[in-house]
């Protein structure tokens, strides 16, 4: 359950998800309950939730604030154990957030293109549905591993170290985590990366910043993407920048177009740079 909006995750799929995966569910009344999905049963079940404004009886916002305290606490100490777990093997891990539709998987899929072989590249896509990113993924040559959250609106720690399991993570490589499109739920919740990023596209409005802060307060990076449409939209580059710092006077901006390639060894860059500072620090 995410406290932000009250959405359930429903059936969580992952590759080649064989394995027992167990999770919890926390319903309006504040109960409740863990199960396992075991290999080759079926796993279809329905809960209602209550979202974080809700009304619901005996579900008031003291009991609200500590499930999602809860929550939260039980998430982090997942994300840890991933982060752990990374550092360990030298694998450097970014975590990739946007709204749908800005370019996220094209972007990902050029800068695989772009490093070449010279930095080993795996992923992993969440989605609600289908597993379409995963395969434009793994057409560059880059392993991809699919999970799809059901009704779920974002990923958890739990479910990133459960698609690590089914991955081979060189060391020393790149784990690129596309996030279930959403600039609200992904904000609250650590999955081991070593930084957010955040994708903007300038088909969107340059205001973004201001209407979700707690996204663009938590990326270390703001990737202005689709900027070869700049010439045909009312954009503004500068607005969008300020108001971005507005909520965060300390994140990077890089302008990039995974079209035209502008910007891309600006951001090629920047993860080489991010990912020797992460190395010498573990």
């Amino acid at each position: 359950m995410c406290t932000t909006c009250g959405c359930g995750a429903g059936e969580v799929k992952i590759d080649g998800d064989d394995a027992h995966h167990e999770h919890e569910h926390v319903h309006a009344d504040g109960t409740r309950h863990s199960h396992e999905h075991v290999p080759g049963a079926a796993h279809e079940h329905r809960h209602s939730y209550a979202p974080a404004h809700s009304h619901a009886p005996g579900l008031g916002a003291k009991r609200m604030v500590q499930i999602e305290q809860d929550i939260l606490s039980k998430n982090n100490a997942y994300a840890t154990q991933n982060r752990q777990r990374l550092a360990a093997r030298g694998i450097f891990t970014l975590n990739l957030v946007s709204s749908p539709g800005s370019g996220k998987t094209t972007l990902l899929c050029k800068t695989i293109e772009l490093l070449g072989g010279r930095q080993s590249v795996t992923v992993i896509e969440g989605d609600q549905q289908t597993s379409q990113d995963a395969e434009r993924i793994r057409a560059t040559g880059a392993p991809a591993i699919q999970i799809n959250t059901g009704k779920g609106c974002h990923l958890d720690a739990h479910m990133v170290g459960h698609a690590m399991e089914k991955l081979e993570l060189p060391a020393d490589s790149l784990l690129m985590i596309e996030n279930v499109g959403n600039l609200v739920c992904p904000a609250a919740f650590d999955l081991g990366e070593a930084h957010k990023v955040v994708i903007l596209s300038v088909t969107e409005g340059e205001d973004k910043p201001i209407k979700y802060p707690d996204m663009f307060r938590a990326a270390t990076l703001m990737l202005m993407n689709k900027c070869d449409l700049l010439p045909y939209l009312s954009f503004k580059v500068d607005a969008a920048i300020e108001f971005a710092r507005r909520v965060n006077p300390t994140i990077e901006v890089i302008e990039v177009s995974a079209t035209t390639g502008q910007g891309m060894d600006d951001w090629l860059a920047w993860i080489d740079r991010q990912a020797a500072v992460a190395r010498r620090a573990a």
